[in-house]
């Protein structure tokens, strides 16, 4: 009896452990949709160890590149959805940045935002693998841009990883306080020491507006800490797309 108890146990604890991870078979969706259907960019894979992460590079359309930008999209969605992330992937290599847009872990269509909390341990890999692949290209200056969730993932990976090798961070529509401290980014904030631009439009979203303030504060002791709010844009930056390039491209400029 304790035998048959023992092996429930064990086979609960293994449907647990995948219940907390990224849907794979979601990620594997994203990839027969995404990739036979790129027309700019190449697809690459991020080496994770057990499997492969889809990443989406983009050269420099410029004869000197600047440096490498890792382009981190919101909950759910894939490397070159087309709010966000596909217009900076395609529109920073004109200003003489490569793009790498990588896939982050990702739950069903359905999942809470909260319940993505225990995918942020799923972030570092997946970043890692991102540098390493810039850096295999010569690429020595790295920043990351992100949007939503993916913006709240990768202050988590700044604030845990003091030698990383990203020189700033863009922040598109990052939200404020949450209940898991994983997530929650006036406490991620207060940790990042590198350039950030807090960037989010003047119609996003309640817990992005609402929040500013406190980021800001978070960020008192980062002197490299910036706050724009872009005129009429949404959580998505609809129909402001050349805006939401431009205003990442010149701040990332300005770090140089």
């Amino acid at each position: 009896m304790k035998t048959i108890y023992l092996s429930l146990f064990l086979i609960i604890a293994h449907l647990m452990s995948y219940a907390h991870a990224s849907d794979l078979a979601k990620e594997k969706r994203w990839v027969d949709q995404t990739v036979d259907f790129l027309v700019d960019g190449e697809a690459e894979w991020l080496d994770l160890g057990k499997h492969k992460a889809l990443a989406i590079y983009m050269e420099s359309a410029t004869d000197v590149t600047k440096g490498g930008v890792i382009v981190v999209h919101g909950s759910g969605v894939h490397p070159n959805w087309q709010d966000i992330v596909q217009p900076l992937r395609t529109g920073l290599p004109d200003s003489g940045w490569a793009t790498l847009s990588i896939q982050m872990p990702v739950l069903d269509n359905d999942a809470d935002y909260k319940e993505y909390a225990p995918l942020f341990d799923e972030v570092k890999p997946r970043m890692d693998a991102a540098i390493k692949n810039l850096q295999d290209k010569g690429i020595k200056k790295i920043v990351i841009v992100a949007h939503s969730l993916g913006s709240a993932m990768s202050a988590y990976y700044l604030a845990n990883e003091k030698n990383t090798s990203i020189s700033a961070f863009v922040a598109i529509g990052m939200s404020g306080e949450r209940e898991d401290k994983r997530m929650n980014t006036i406490l991620t904030l207060q940790k990042i020491s590198v350039p950030v631009l807090d960037l989010y439009g003047e119609k996003d979203l309640e817990y992005v507006v609402g929040s500013a303030k406190q980021r800001k504060e978070a960020s008192s002791k980062n002197k490299k800490y910036s706050q724009k709010i872009v005129t009429g844009a949404d959580h998505f930056f609809v129909n402001k797309n050349e805006m939401l390039v431009n205003s990442v491209s010149d701040w990332l400029n300005e770090q140089n």
